[in-house]
């Protein structure tokens, strides 16, 4: 029993970390023998309950011990508190700003900023992603094993939205190496007319993407290519620091602002496609 009681010592200790834990830090904070902390950390590692940054060597919550929070559509406890690095990115553009997260094998808003303009888009809690023509879903699934990308593809109809949708797993799995160069995704008309929106992953320690920033606007307001390279440097500011929080000391892609004239055919993004007239 005292190992089942250390082990949920650590991970309760891990838990509210957002900048991980070293091994000494743990043995010192719980009172457990440096050698037992390290035997206990090797076993959670390997249950992926904890992960550990290759650079830093600070261990952190581990997808599995998340996924223990995430057995319902999406996670109540995002609802009220939108990341600040949400937030910060939605006030700098007066966009929609959301974050979306793989549960099963759906791809799920699960906390959102509203954007400040009479005219935005409409993205609620709960909603999905259709993985082949959201710039937030096929960020999520770009730096997954093509054969497990190809799989969820597979599981899902490729129903085209619009005439620039694509809708063979074959052209996605081509747009996912464009997205995994550049370190973002684009959707301009793919999923709804008159959208535009960008995304970017959230690395964890391991370099697995653990969610998506994704900032989505009516295509007019997008039309000029400073306001397409402010709204792409929002969201790769808060996808890295967001990315910070949980380990990720990996590099990053060079990237530019996206070309105005030059929208990306399979770069799309549903933030379930309706622009709507806001009362206030």
């Amino acid at each position: 029993m005292q190992v089942v009681t250390r082990v949920l010592s650590i991970l309760q200790a891990l838990a509210p970390k957002s900048k991980g834990a070293t091994l000494q830090e743990l043995h010192e904070e719980l009172d457990i023998p440096v050698g037992s902390v390290h035997r206990l950390l090797a076993v959670l590692m390997e249950e992926d309950f904890v992960t550990r940054s290759p650079t830093t060597k600070r261990y952190f919550l581990g997808p599995a011990a998340r996924q223990l929070t995430e057995q319902a559509p999406y996670r109540t406890a995002l609802l009220a508190t939108p990341h600040p690095a949400v937030v910060a990115a939605g006030r700098a553009n007066g966009e929609t700003v959301f974050l979306t997260e793989l549960i099963g094998d759906r791809a799920v808003c699960v906390a959102l900023v509203e954007g400040r303009h009479p005219l935005r888009l409409f993205v609620r809690i709960g909603q999905e992603m259709p993985l082949h023509a959201a710039a937030s879903s096929r960020a999520l699934i770009a730096y997954l094993p093509e054969t497990v990308a190809r799989k969820l593809l597979d599981g899902h109809t490729l129903d085209a939205f619009t005439p620039d949708t694509p809708t063979t797993a074959d052209t996605v799995v081509e747009h996912l190496a464009l997205v995994r160069a550049r370190g973002y995704d684009i959707c301009d008309d793919e999923l709804d007319r008159g959208v535009w929106a960008v995304a970017a992953p959230v690395f964890t320690s391991t370099g697995a993407v653990a969610a998506t920033v994704t900032l989505a606007a009516a295509g007019g307001r997008m039309r000029e290519p400073l306001a397409r390279a402010s709204a792409t440097q929002s969201v790769l500011t808060a996808a890295r620091e967001l990315s910070a929080e949980l380990g990720f000391a990996g590099a990053w892609p060079t990237t530019e602002g996206p070309a105005p004239d030059a929208p990306d055919a399979s770069d799309s993004e549903k933030p379930k496609a309706q622009s709507t007239r806001s009362s206030r």
